[in-house]
């Protein structure tokens, strides 16, 4: 009874270390494949961002100079951003996913340990289901009985040794699985913080960079590329003619001051003494004039369009004129080739 009590309660050991290995096995691997994901998402992230940066440069050689500075900071942080991520990458593959992966060699071992100490509980309880037929079977024969319960007690003493070997094993497992999984969570959470420590920093220089920009200048470079220099110079002119003009009229209007001033002064004079202005008979004729200069000059250019048009008709009377002397000498040689063939026929 005593033995059968035993035996259970090894059997509910072995049963719970099987199920705390099989625990581990199962979510120990599932971590694994998880921490190795994100690791090929961080690359992947880390390789957008190397094309992103590749993109900024080309682009940024189309801009303005002062927005190209400042695309090209921004883009020379972000890759060394790239370069930081890179080290996260590698540093969450040697720190976080190799010992999680050694974890799948470690629960072979205790595997192997648990079926040696099941194995060696199996052989005793056949031992003593041994010495029990034997009893019943042959009472009497001590030495068969005396045999039977030697190879019970080293079938006994095999299995108390292989379990308390066990327990050792599977106390030291928990122990070192407790510390590894604080050292890798720990590594892993090293790894990001100084990661993203390091990101903020950068990532604060590649705001400053781009927020450095002098929005003014890139204007001023912007609108002198629409105007060509050409136009410039011709916009240079524009301004000197206007200028010219300005002097003019102002010149005119100095002018003018002076002349209304002399008849102001003049005006106090006697009358044989004011300069005479234009009579209206005198602004008439010099209207008639111009009108017949006009005519003149009318009458003149319409003489020599009529010209013009008599010799065109001229010439056209003549070669119309040429035209049918041509055809009547056509028509008398004709005539002349008719007599000729007749004559021959005759």
């Amino acid at each position: 009874m005593i033995r059968t009590l035993d035996a259970r309660a090894r059997d509910n050991q072995t049963r719970k270390i099987q199920e705390n290995i099989t625990n581990v096995e199962k979510h120990f691997g599932d971590m694994c494949q998880l921490f190795a994901a994100y690791a090929r998402k961080t690359a992947r992230l880390r390789d957008k961002a190397d094309l992103l940066v590749r993109e900024i440069g080309l682009y940024a050689d189309t801009e303005t100079p002062d927005l190209k500075r400042g695309m090209k900071q921004f883009a020379e942080h972000l890759a060394k951003i790239q370069d930081y991520r890179q080290a996260e990458v590698e540093r969450l593959e040697a720190r976080v996913i190799e010992p999680l992966k050694s974890y799948g060699a470690v629960v072979k071992r205790k595997r192997e340990d648990l079926k040696a100490t099941q194995s060696a509980r199996e052989r005793e309880a056949k031992q003593m289901a041994q010495l029990e037929k034997t009893r019943l079977r042959n009472p009497s024969d001590r030495q068969i009985i005396s045999q039977a319960e030697s190879e019970l007690q080293r079938a006994t003493m095999d299995a108390t040794r292989t379990t308390k070997q066990l327990e050792e094993t599977i106390d030291e497992f928990e122990r070192q699985k407790i510390q590894d999984i604080k050292k890798v969570f720990g590594e892993f959470v090293t790894v990001e913080m100084s990661f993203h420590a390091k990101a903020l920093e950068i990532y604060t220089s590649a705001f400053q960079s781009i927020q450095s920009v002098n929005e003014e200048a890139d204007l001023e470079v912007f609108r002198s590329s629409l105007h060509p220099p050409d136009f410039q110079s011709r916009l240079d002119i524009v301004r000197a003619n206007s200028k010219t003009s300005l002097d003019r009229t102002g010149s005119f209007l100095s002018t003018s001051g002076t002349l209304q001033g002399y008849y102001v002064a003049t005006a106090n004079l006697p009358k044989w003494d004011c300069p005479s202005k234009p009579t209206d008979w005198e602004r008439r004729a010099k209207r008639r004039e111009v009108a017949r200069r006009l005519r003149v000059t009318q009458g003149e250019l319409q003489r020599s369009t009529s010209q013009q048009q008599r010799a065109c008709s001229r010439q056209t009377r003549r070669e119309e004129e040429d035209q049918d002397e041509d055809e009547d000498e056509s028509e008398e040689e004709g005539d002349e080739d008719e007599e000729e063939e007749s004559d021959d026929e005759h």
